[in-house]
């Protein structure tokens, strides 16, 4: 196998969607630093924020097939996009190459600290009592912060304002200054933030309490049952590569996640390694495309 043997002999980029700082960026970057490690090559990451994903990933579906050349894709790249966006540039199943899913990210609820808020309950019964006059903040359409939103307010019969940003750390801004009230953002945002006291959380949208944050109640457990939502993503690339090179590329992305020092970094971010097949990672997004589109639905909400 020629093509194999030869595999890696130059700098591979790794296409992030998404602006540097965000959780996306940081995760990305310690997983490529073990990549390249093991690889022998430096992985270079190439952040290419905006459209909703899709100038990132249009990057990358333009880009050869060579492996030399891969990508970030997540729930929203993968999955909430197919119900967001009317004239879809690319097809999930026939434009890029899914590799291996590479993590899971829960979600924190955090208030800015000037709102006398301190509790789920006391946040639904605010919300009720002054419609649309809180304002959620998120890092653009079809995220998790997004959506995650109007998950809440359908569960919770609210109306809350979405505004949303071109980045996460622009909406973090906004949210400590008091321009926004809210948001339900990723633990590798939203955990140094609380834990600097620059912002208060009120729950964790995972099905379980996290072990980063023990003391924080789920979202679930403080008001609203059933309420989960998370963050996924991995490593994808163009259509049509050489099934050894996907197949090399899985291998050793599954040894890195498994390392020490990526499981105590991802942990350490508030995230968690989540390796699988490609066959699993492009069955994951199939089944998050069929759950977010019925989000999408009710909110009305898109991607113009």
């Amino acid at each position: 196998m020629p093509v194999l043997a030869a595999y890696p002999d130059k700098p591979i980029r790794l296409v992030v969607p998404s602006a540097a700082g965000g959780a996306p960026d940081v995760l990305m970057r310690a997983l490529a630093t073990q990549l390249s490690t093991q690889l022998g090559v430096p992985i270079v990451i190439d952040n290419r924020p905006g459209g909703s994903y899709l100038i990132g990933t249009m990057e990358l579906v333009r880009s050869p097939p060579d492996g030399y050349t891969l990508g970030y894709g997540n729930i929203v790249s993968l999955a909430t996009n197919r119900s967001l966006i009317a004239d879809m540039p690319y097809d999930v199943d026939k434009d890029l190459t899914l590799i291996s899913n590479a993590l899971r990210v829960s979600n924190l609820l955090v208030v800015n600290n000037d709102l006398p808020i301190r509790s789920v309950a006391e946040l639904i019964a605010y919300a009720k009592k002054n419609p649309g006059k809180l304002a959620f903040a998120s890092d653009g359409n079809g995220t998790t912060a997004h959506l995650g939103g109007e998950l809440f307010k359908s569960m919770t019969g609210t109306d809350m304002l979405h505004v949303p940003y071109k980045a996460a750390t622009a909406a973090v801004t906004d949210l400590i200054g008091g321009s926004v009230q809210l948001m339900i953002v990723n633990t590798p945002v939203s955990g140094p933030l609380v834990q600097a006291g620059r912002a208060r959380a009120l729950g964790i949208s995972s099905s379980r309490r996290s072990p980063t944050y023990p003391d924080i109640p789920t979202i679930a457990e403080s008001g609203v049952p059933g309420f989960e939502v998370v963050a996924w993503g991995g490593i994808v690339g163009p259509a049509h590569m050489p099934k050894e090179i996907v197949a090399r590329l899985n291998v050793e992305i599954r040894t890195a996640l498994a390392s020490a020092v990526v499981r105590e970094r991802f942990k350490a971010l508030g995230a968690e390694t989540d390796p699988g097949t490609p066959e699993e990672f492009r069955e994951l997004a199939r089944r998050e495309t069929a759950k977010w589109a019925k989000v999408v639905k009710f909110s009305g909400a898109k991607v113009d």
